[in-house]
């Protein structure tokens, strides 16, 4: 455990966010870890065994609203972070503060902020990168992962290297690394590149107006979209992790929208692959944004699966 770790139930107005998604159980709390302050969302009772929720980019503790109130339905507490540099979190200047290690360690702290040695863990886009990087590194914190359009990290690095096709796909990523170019193209004319970005990935009623309005209240905060960024800039800038096994030994679900523009659906079985006990649950009509598309069917693998 953290020799110093402190919870604190601030007011916010993020409750009125999703009144109409929300248990009643649930609460907003801003949680230290890693030297850092994360805006939580923490809902069911503290009895129940704990999930911890990831989310990715461009998105915020909201990108889990379908998920929230099934999970707590079905007998969890369930604890949903913005993560560092989004939304109502901390933002710490600069690049290096946004490597994959200090998001793992916001992870783990956030499990001994709670008081838990461990719990499950499910995590899409950026979320289900921390989560991988996480269940390789200390796999004796997470009883479980689920991961959710998001290879292995080893399965990744493969792909972008030997495959032309997905350096193409992951072309913003570069676009990306440019300073204060990409914050200042993808806000303008009231975030219109980044409106076009999710826009182009996905359904057509994927986000409608009003979650879009969420999202952009989320991404104009200060520092915000700046921090957001970070996270790819440290990626490439950065040092990457080397475990000493990429084998991941707790039990791993891999679900996956097979329509996403930015993945190759190979890189899923090649990252089950990884795993000592992996599978694969592929969603054919989902894009990258699965667990917004196919809520009902992926909130049924949720359940399925931690139980």
């Amino acid at each position: 455990m953290s020799e110093r770790v402190t919870r604190t139930k601030r007011a916010t107005d993020t409750r009125a966010v999703a009144p109409d998604a929300l248990p009643p159980s649930a609460t907003f709390e801003f949680v230290e870890t890693s030297g850092i302050e994360l805006h939580t969302l923490v809902a069911g009772d503290d009895a129940d065994p704990p999930v911890f929720c990831l989310h990715g980019f461009p998105e915020f503790w909201y990108g889990w609203r379908s998920q929230i109130a099934p999970l707590v339905d079905a007998g969890y507490r369930v604890i949903v972070p913005d993560q560092r540099g989004y939304n109502r979190s901390d933002k710490p200047d600069g690049v290096d503060a946004y490597t994959i290690d200090a998001m793992v360690a916001d992870l783990v702290g956030l499990f001994d902020a709670f008081g838990y040695d461990s719990a499950q863990v499910v995590g899409h886009d950026w979320g289900g990168a921390v989560a991988w990087q996480t269940l390789v590194e200390h796999p004796d914190r997470i009883e479980r992962g689920v991961t959710m359009n998001i290879p292995h990290p080893d399965v990744f690095l493969q792909y972008v290297a030997e495959r032309p096709s997905q350096l193409r796909r992951s072309w913003y990523m570069f676009f990306f690394q440019l300073p204060k170019v990409a914050e200042v193209a993808w806000r303008a004319d009231d975030w219109r590149g980044l409106r076009w970005f999710v826009d182009t990935s996905n359904r057509p009623d994927t986000w409608d107006d009003r979650t879009l309005e969420r999202y952009k209240r989320a991404w104009s905060r200060p520092g915000a979209f700046t921090g957001m960024l970070n996270w790819y800039r440290a990626l490439i800038q950065g040092d990457s992790p080397e475990p000493a096994s990429w084998t991941v030994e707790p039990e791993t679900l891999l679900i996956w929208g097979r329509e996403d523009p930015y993945l190759h659906p190979e890189m899923a079985a090649a990252s089950a692959d990884r795993c000592a006990n992996g599978r694969v649950e592929p969603i054919e009509d989902a894009t990258h944004w699965v667990q917004h598309e196919a809520s009902a069917r992926v909130n049924d693998l949720l359940v399925d699966f931690l139980e």
